[in-house]
């Protein structure tokens, strides 16, 4: 699963070595103790599940399952929100984006919808996973899994010749997917030059939103994921190129969730994903260290293509992308009733977005999707929806909390079991950060094994150094080196 971001490639990603699963194990599982991650689901929740799983609340009586949707998915997952089915509409294009119908399955004020409100979020860790929801219906009933009929709500979006949205609604209806797809296998058939249209027009759809995005100024970091695998009996740290598939796959979900904050801001209700502009000094601050790299930024180049145009396989771009992560700060959940918010937009995506396509594994999607259902059918809006939106910025926060801290401690350990028998070894490393009034620490990424960690020594920033490890403490999940 992925864990924290790192842009460096061991020259050979396979060479990393696998940590022993019964030495690590019990760190992970104290990790969760101390932080209070929910362990086992409440067992009137998991009832209510199993009852649930085999006997709906309801179910849509809208028929949709001649549409052969599919899923691209990470290979191996099983809780599975969304299924998309793409065709060309004129000269333009038809998007049905299927999600998962949790309405079907949880009743407000029930059991199940307790226990999710608690939890927030499914929380990942290189062992297991907490999930949101009892397995029977996230693995199970509720999942849009390959050849099952399944309540969804359909997204039903037309596009034109750019790409831009030019009319979107949303209903309930029983959909089936008929094909499972993994994102490498995706990637591999376009590569190909396959002629499977599902897959030409993803590439072709995604490569226009995207290229809309950059008109908008939206930005992201230009960074493949580091990840904790489970093999061969333990764990391995690697890092995995984000394919190009994974961003038009990303850009379907993305046009749904700026779909839904437009019906919500015009309705006046609903929650949105937010988070402000970079301001002033901040860009300023970033042009001065991107000077003091030698990186190129000219003046009348946005900050997001700057980052488009990066490569994190430069030492001095590298530093350049971590330094950046500050003009991402400040992301949130914006709830309203009557009016609209004075901050409506997510800066990276450069547009009104609201979070409504992952409700197997986020709370606040179950309330969005909702609240849009009835927007788009010009009903009321839900009281069970209207009472709860005051309440879910406070409950996701507490979770993203949760999942970060989880998220950096299980990392933290592997990676200090990865380090543990090297103490004294040397390391190609680069400088990523050299913090203001903390002379003599630097904060560096080591090469191979792909490792974040805190060194004693003096180097510029983007520096490419040698660092010897000093020490590892496998109870903090720290290693600690020097620059040789």
């Amino acid at each position: 699963m992925a864990q924290r971001r790192v842009a460096l490639r061991p020259s050979d990603p396979a060479a990393g070595e696998v940590v022993d699963a019964a030495g690590l194990r019990p760190r992970l599982e104290e990790i969760r103790t101390e932080l209070e991650v929910p362990a086992e689901f409440p067992p009137e929740a998991l009832a209510e599940a199993d009852r649930v799983a085999t006997q709906p609340l309801s179910l849509p009586e809208r028929d949709e399952t001649d549409v052969p949707f599919l899923t691209i998915d990470p290979a191996g997952s099983m809780d599975l929100d969304q299924a998309m089915h793409l065709s060309r509409d004129g000269e333009g294009y038809r998007v049905r984006y299927a999600i998962a119908h949790l309405e079907s399955f949880v009743e407000p004020g029930g059991a199940i919808d307790t226990e999710a409100r608690r939890r927030g979020q499914t929380i990942y860790a290189p062992d297991e996973r907490t999930p949101l929801h009892p397995p029977a219906l996230s693995e199970g009933a509720a999942s849009l899994l390959p050849d099952e009929d399944r309540p969804a709500y359909v997204w039903d979006i037309r596009l034109d010749a750019r790409g831009e949205h030019t009319s979107a609604e949303v209903h309930p209806a029983m959909v089936r997917s008929v094909d499972r797809l993994e994102y490498g296998a995706v990637q591999e058939a376009i590569d190909a030059g396959t002629d499977d249209e599902r897959l030409v027009l993803l590439r072709e759809i995604g490569d226009k939103r995207i290229a809309l995005e950059q008109e908008r100024g939206g930005a992201s970091l230009p960074m493949p994921d580091q990840e904790v695998e489970q093999d061969e009996g333990g764990f391995r740290l690697s890092l995995r190129p984000l394919v190009p598939a994974e961003d038009w796959n990303a850009q379907i979900s993305l046009l749904t969730g700026m779909v839904a904050a437009e019906m919500m801001l015009h309705a006046e209700v609903g929650i949105l994903r937010t988070m402000p502009e970079p301001s002033e000094q901040t860009l300023g601050q970033l042009r001065r260290i991107a000077r003091a790299l030698g990186v190129e930024w000219p003046a009348e180049q946005t900050h997001g293509d700057l980052l488009r145009s990066l490569d994190g396989t430069d030492p001095r771009h590298l530093a350049l992308i971590h330094e950046s992560t500050v003009l991402f700060r400040g992301a949130g959940y914006t709830a309203f009733d009557g009016g609209v918010p004075e901050l409506v937009e997510q800066a990276a995506i450069a547009a009104p977005y609201a979070h409504v396509t992952a409700p197997l594994r986020r709370l606040v999607d179950r309330f969005g999707l909702a609240l849009c259902s009835a927007v788009s059918a010009g009903e009321e809006v839900p009281t069970w929806v209207r009472q709860a939106l005051p309440t879910l910025p406070d409950l996701m926060a507490t979770s993203d909390r949760l999942a970060g801290a989880v998220e950096r401690a299980t990392t933290d350990a592997v990676e200090a079991a990865t380090l543990a028998d090297r103490v004294d070894e040397t390391f190609a490393a680069v400088v990523i950060d050299v913090p203001e009034g903390e002379q003599g620490d630097l904060e560096i990424q080591v090469v191979d094994p792909p490792v974040i960690a805190r060194a004693k020594g003096e180097a510029d920033l983007g520096a490419e150094v040698t660092v010897r490890l000093t020490g590892v403490d496998l109870a903090q999940g720290r290693a600690t080196f020097e620059v040789a």
